[in-house]
């Protein structure tokens, strides 16, 4: 009987040391380079209205997805700016420290003072991965500001859940 009861209390210590590996929260930092490709179009029918599209590189400043270090990304965001006020959409790949890939849509939103981004946020959800991060299912928000050259710094939160 003692031998049922240590079995079944080590299966329940794996599913739980399983499932700690395969979902978790987010709690992660990201700091922007100014984007390195821009083309932005004026709109015309009032001044400061465009749409843009950028393309910028991302450092990883802190955060993991089970137990696997984020290091790197790339963000293609296409955006209208108007009356001082951003809002868009993107795709943001990121590269984890062990090379896999996971691919995230967003939608951002800020302030524009003087051409330059004041405060930022987003929402974000996983669209794919690869490797380890294969049916990554991932949603949540990031919060941030402009920095003062060109770049951003954001802080994200959220859930995700690797596929078992």
């Amino acid at each position: 009987m003692k031998k049922i009861g240590f079995v079944m209390g080590f299966l329940f210590l794996s599913a739980s040391v399983a499932l700690a590996q395969n979902e978790g929260k987010v709690s992660n930092g990201w700091a922007c380079l100014k984007p390195d490709k821009t083309n932005t179009i004026e709109v015309g029918d009032e001044p400061g209205h465009t749409y843009t599209i950028t393309q910028f590189g991302c450092t990883s400043t802190k955060g993991e997805y089970a137990g696997v270090r984020e290091k790197e990304g790339t963000a293609t965001e296409f955006d209208e700016i108007k009356g001082g006020k951003l809002t868009g959409h993107g795709v943001f790949i990121e590269t984890l420290a062990n090379g896999d890939k996971s691919t995230f849509d967003y939608q951002p939103r800020g302030t524009i003072k003087d051409g330059k981004i004041g405060t930022l946020g987003d929402s974000w959800q996983a669209t794919s991965g690869t490797g380890k991060f294969k049916g990554i299912k991932a949603r949540g928000t990031c919060t941030g500001n402009g920095n003062t050259d060109g770049g951003s710094t954001l802080a994200c939160t959220g859930t995700y859940s690797l596929p078992k």
